[in-house]
């Protein structure tokens, strides 16, 4: 999310499903079908969609946009984000419970409260959350956004401790591609 962006990605669509206009949509909230319970969704362009979902197969969720009704069209919004609003979520219920929203541009600090940069951005690449921290002189790493990498997050104080352990780790990974 960008400085001032208070939408949060809820989905994407990845293409169309059948002839009938069909959207099948690679869903991020926990549920897969509430990717459509939060009112009118919003594409990268800011376009206003009302999706309303038919069912699951093989990993998505298939949904019927309205005033989209043949293929074609399902293919010209394929790879389009689908936003909400921060405003129309509900409240996390358990404090250890975060939108991924709520967690970029947050400092880091390390344990004892150095400043080590912010977070740019959460990634789930299949083994569990990472933090992008981008450090203060532009470089960026990454962190297991776990408890004991991140032990405290601090979403009201707008604070994120990271351990100098992970840091380190972190900062000690080679970069893509480098076999030495």
């Amino acid at each position: 999310m960008s400085d001032g962006d208070t939408r949060v990605c809820l989905g994407v669509i990845v293409g169309a499903r059948g002839l009938q206009g069909d959207v099948r949509i690679k869903s991020f909230t926990a549920d897969p079908e509430d990717v459509a319970a939060y009112g009118p969704l919003m594409t990268d362009e800011g376009s206003k969609l009302e999706l309303k979902i038919t069912g699951e197969a093989k990993g998505v969720v298939i949904g019927r946009i309205k005033g989209v009704e043949d293929r074609t069209k399902v293919e010209a919004l394929k790879g389009q984000n689908l936003y909400v609003e921060r405003g129309a979520l509900p409240e996390t219920e358990d404090e250890d419970e975060f939108y991924h929203a709520d967690l970029v541009g947050i400092a880091v600090e390390d344990e004892t409260g150095r400043e080590c940069g912010t977070v740019s951005a959460i990634y789930d690449f299949g083994a569990g959350d990472m933090v992008d921290l981008r450090l203060p002189d532009g470089r960026t790493i990454l962190v297991p956004f776990t408890s004991a990498a991140v032990p405290n997050v601090d979403i009201a104080a707008g604070r994120m401790v990271v351990t100098a352990s992970a840091l380190a780790s972190a900062e000690d990974e080679p970069p893509e591609g480098d076999t030495t």
